[in-house]
């Protein structure tokens, strides 16, 4: 009996895992078996790599009885990534290559029936776990070079076919493997808000948003430009840091989505259709769960347009990635766990037809529609979002005047900077980055003391405040100072947050 051993990548969620590809050659009638957990991408292994090695020329595939086991056997295994692996260690099973390689590198990727090699999903992250655990070479599909390029401290043998793969393990040069041209995605393309005609409270409740990383509830009858609004959000957030840069690839690498040659620095912007499912926004899976919309805007914004007509079910399974920035999806053999630390902007109309409470209209609903309209948002989903801004029509002439006046997102962008600059030197001590992050022993205890917390006590006395609300209030509170330039929140700064949070109407001084 010969042994042939190689090494892999298994994934459940962004966790990965070093798999050990046992090939043991002989010993029994002619036939294939996986053992290990596989599912039946995996099972169908078996038939990819025999016609591949087949139509390579190698030898074939050998005529005995062939068991590949997926070490730890424990962990269930999923996906077509292992296909080059059991390659690999068939061929050094059979003699084919020597084992030098092959026991400082991983490989990952799915083999066509004419041998060659394909695209997978999840190679970045598979690469990174790969480099922590102290390989020096990752053998990946010729598709994914650039992506796994990204990683340091490793070497990246790019492959196109078998041919490929035997060569590399030989030690010899395949010289320049045809990499397809892959570039980067645009991640939510950013939009100016120049093209935000009036609305300047609502420009300034945007503002203070993507100043803290604070939830926004955006109301108002149709055409007012809530979604104009809600675009251009991360058009004024600041550039990601390296390491959310990489958490935000890597989540893309793991949806099947592309990734080049460097890592994406602008914040992803997610916006889900009303029709979306459970699994769709909050991932899902039969047995190992896919990450979802939440997931894709983690370090960005997630923007549910119509909040309303979503499924009761999707905005209710928001409660707790908004509070804990991270999705844990449960099966019976694994939990994966993604991140999700988005920001997140609801938009919705007064009422079914839109027009409930204009003057210049009259609303066709039925009093009782409207009320319905309103609650199918429940009050934990509403109690989780920092700033309410109503929006109302304006006028025509009113556009004219201020089409020209209305700042860029770039001078916007530039407070914002300002603002997140002050908070990370604030808060580096308790390493969090904005004030939506900071918990709120932090924020009673051990930042300077907020004047104007009067009002808060009169807020919380009337029933106008939860706990959350009031914590969620000193978090605007400080928002609002950063963009200031002052070193702690003002009894003017208390004032608007409460006005913030409570969708009052804000005084047009305070918004130039």
């Amino acid at each position: 009996m010969r042994l042939g051993r190689a090494r892999s990548v298994g994934l459940v969620g962004l966790e990965a895992t070093i798999v050990d590809v046992e090939v043991s050659v002989g010993g029994g009638l002619p036939r294939t078996v996986i053992v290990g957990l596989p599912d039946a991408a995996l099972h169908e292994a078996r038939e990819r790599c025999r016609a591949a090695v087949g139509h390579s020329g190698l030898g074939g595939w050998p005529e005995h009885l062939v068991t590949i086991n997926l070490s730890p056997a424990s962990l269930p295994k999923s996906g077509t990534h292992f296909d080059l692996a059991i390659v690999a260690a068939v061929a050094e099973a059979q003699g084919w290559v020597p084992p030098d390689l092959l026991h400082d590198a991983v490989l990952m990727g799915e083999v066509g029936l004419d041998g060659s090699v394909r695209r997978v999903r999840g190679v970045l992250p598979a690469v990174l776990e790969a480099a922590r655990a102290g390989f020096s070479h990752a053998i990946v599909p010729a598709a994914h070079a650039r992506e796994a390029g990204l990683v340091e401290g490793i070497t990246i043998h790019p492959v196109s076919t078998i041919h490929d793969l035997v060569a590399v393990l030989r030690g010899h040069d395949v010289g320049a493997v045809a990499v397809e041209p892959v570039e980067p995605e645009v991640i939510g393309t950013p939009l100016d808000l120049v093209d935000v005609a009036g609305q300047s409270e609502a420009r300034w409740a945007l503002e203070i948003a993507a100043a803290g990383g604070h939830h926004l509830f955006l109301k108002g009858p149709p055409g007012v430009g809530k979604t104009l609004l809600a675009e251009r959000l991360p058009g004024i957030l600041p550039d990601l840091v390296d390491e959310d840069a990489l958490d935000v690839a890597a989540i893309r690498s793991l949806s099947g989505l592309q990734v080049g040659g460097s890592l994406p620095r602008r914040p992803p912007l997610s916006a889900p259709h009303h029709s979306a499912s459970v699994a769709a926004v909050v991932g899902g899976g039969s047995r190992i769960p896919q990450p979802g919309a939440v997931s894709l805007a983690h370090r960005g914004v997630l923007f549910l347009d119509e909040a309303p007509e979503f499924s009761p079910r999707v905005l209710e399974a928001l409660r707790t990635p908004l509070e804990s920035g991270w999705i844990e999806l449960a099966r019976s053999r694994a939990v994966a766990r993604y991140p999700a630390r988005f920001q997140l902007v609801l938009a919705a109309n007064p009422c079914p037809c839109g027009q409930s409470g204009l003057r210049s209209a009259t609303c066709t609903c039925v009093p009782a529609a409207v009320r319905r309209y309103g609650q199918r948002i429940s009050g934990p989903i509403l109690d989780r979002i920092d700033l309410t801004q109503v929006l109302k029509p304006m006028t025509q002439a009113y556009l004219r005047a201020v089409r020209r006046s209305s700042e860029d997102s770039a001078t916007v962008a530039a407070r914002v900077a300002e603002a997140r600059a002050r908070q990370r030197a604030r808060l580096a001590p308790w390493g969090f980055a904005t004030n939506a992050e900071v918990p709120g022993p932090v924020l009673r205890h051990d930042l300077p003391r907020v004047g104007g917390l009067s009002l808060v006590d009169t807020a919380v006395a009337r029933g106008q405040l939860s706990a959350r609300g009031v914590d969620k209030v000193m978090r605007i509170a400080w928002s609002i100072a950063d963009l200031a330039g002052v070193d702690r929140p003002r009894h003017q700064d208390v004032s608007l947050a409460l006005a913030l949070r409570r969708g009052d109407e804000l005084e047009e001084a305070r918004c130039g």
